[in-house]
């Protein structure tokens, strides 16, 4: 299979406000001006239409991850190699696909129960984007090709689910970590694969070896283009009182500079610049022991 891009994620929010407002007031996302008044939030940073939509629901979570395919022969290639691996999947309708603004669109979930949308024949709006914060750009690659940046998603059954996001849905290694939070030989610690589709971003999809997570995400990235961004962002962040996750430091893998902040959803966004883009033809997977050069000191907000 061939996975282009992270496309746009869909969050469930019990106060969808409290997304508009942290999305354009702290991270520097425009309302996306193409998008239907139907009551949910979208969120554009792109020449796509939107990349984050956030609908109203009983629990705060993301509910699912899209991700793109490049034509609709891959889609349909894409429905013999799910049903050839015994991966359950629904084609949805063509009112959804209409509401993610694509051709076609299916859903499915990973083995440790994160949905996934795979489509092909995303719009492209060319709506300028605006931020309300003066953010230049983000790094999204040419046409948004490169997808909205990265996720990082719990993975309870980490073995089984690295297996099914590079045997069946063709995501390549770039890295892989192990952590141990305590001094216990018995401590078997926690594996975090980072994995990359078919664009340059170092990766697009990470899973973390988690088997408590009610939220259904780790971390989602953005990536500006400018690193005085990430300072003016983390400004914004201290003003509010939003609280920091990680403060800033250079991730070793992929070379980012960023720092992670608190969201609406319960889980952290990582805001950051200068991620590493590379050639995978020429490219051997790494397993790293020290996960950024400095800083990244992380701590979890309190409640």
């Amino acid at each position: 299979m061939d996975v282009r891009s992270l496309g746009y994620v869909v969050i469930e929010s019990t106060d969808p406000q409290k997304w508009l407002e942290f999305g354009t007031d702290i991270i520097g996302l425009m309302v996306a001006p193409a998008m239907p008044q139907d009551g949910n939030v979208y969120l554009k940073m792109d020449e796509r239409p939107f990349r984050f939509a956030i609908v109203k629901g009983e629990q705060d979570r993301l509910l699912c991850s899209g991700l793109e395919l490049r034509s609709q022969d891959d889609f349909e290639d894409a429905k013999l190699e799910l049903k050839a691996a015994g991966v359950p999947f629904t084609v949805e309708s063509d009112e959804l696909a209409q509401a993610r603004k694509v051709k076609g669109i299916m859903s499915l979930a990973d083995p440790s129960g994160n949905n996934l949308e795979l489509y092909w024949g995303a719009e492209l709006d060319f709506g300028k984007f605006i931020s309300p914060k003066g953010i230049s750009g983000f790094e999204t690659g040419l046409n948004g090709d490169m997808g909205f940046g990265h996720a990082v998603l719990p993975a309870a059954k980490l073995k089984e689910t690295h297996a099914f996001y590079t045997d069946v849905l063709g995501f390549g290694d770039s890295d892989y970590m192990h952590f141990k939070f305590n001094p216990d030989p018995a401590d078997p610690g926690q594996g975090l694969h980072f994995m990359h589709c078919n664009n340059p971003r170092h990766h697009s999809l990470a899973l973390y070896e988690d088997t408590q997570n009610p939220v259904g995400c780790v971390h989602l990235m953005v990536e500006t283009l400018e690193t005085d961004e990430v300072g003016y962002c983390l400004d914004r962040v201290e003003a509010a009182g939003i609280p920091i996750v990680s403060t800033l430091g250079r991730h070793t893998n992929d070379r980012m500079l960023s720092f992670y902040m608190a969201t609406p959803g319960g889980f952290a966004l990582e805001f950051g610049t200068g991620g590493l883009q590379l050639d995978w033809e020429h490219f051997t997977p790494t397993v790293t022991t020290l996960p950024s050069l400095w800083g990244h000191k992380f701590q979890m907000p309190d409640g």
